[in-house]
């Protein structure tokens, strides 16, 4: 029976325990198993920004990409296949929650994991956290890795 596991990374140490955590799934369950590791580099509509960023706008989203390749997907990509899980990768800008969860349902994923969010403060409280939004809202198993 083949699987495929969603990893939503970033990055940051916790998210190093959610590859972990999904190497470790993707070993138990065996050669069927796919993980696709997705970096997003979140998209807030609620900032503001001059003309002179509008301008120049899809030339630094194309950069966060590029960079968040290099440094978050690529290395994940390299550890895993060395260990000898099967492994994707991919980045996306947007919002992360909305994006892991159509992943999923475009892949026909069987689970998403994630890391807990640290994200504290008033934006937190008024719009929740991602892990919060993600845990609501997904159409597949959420996994949260503290």
């Amino acid at each position: 029976m083949s699987a495929k596991l969603i990893v939503g990374i970033d990055g940051s140490e916790a998210s190093q325990r959610a590859v972990a955590y999904a190497k470790r799934l993707a070993i138990l369950i065996g050669k069927e198993c796919t993980l696709e590791l997705v970096c997003v580099v979140e998209w807030s509509p609620y900032t503001f920004q001059t003309a002179e960023e509008n301008d120049t706008r899809k030339k630094h989203r194309q950069e966060e990409k590029t960079n968040a390749d290099e440094r978050v997907i690529q290395p994940a990509l390299t550890a895993l296949h060395e260990a000898g899980v099967k492994a994707e990768g991919r980045v996306m800008h947007g919002k992360v929650a909305n994006l892991l969860n159509s992943i999923a349902v475009e892949t026909n994923a069987d689970q998403i994991i994630v890391a807990r969010s640290n994200e504290q403060g008033l934006s937190s409280r008024v719009f929740g956290s991602v892990t919060a939004n993600l845990v609501m809202t997904a159409n597949v198993p959420v996994t949260v890795v503290s």
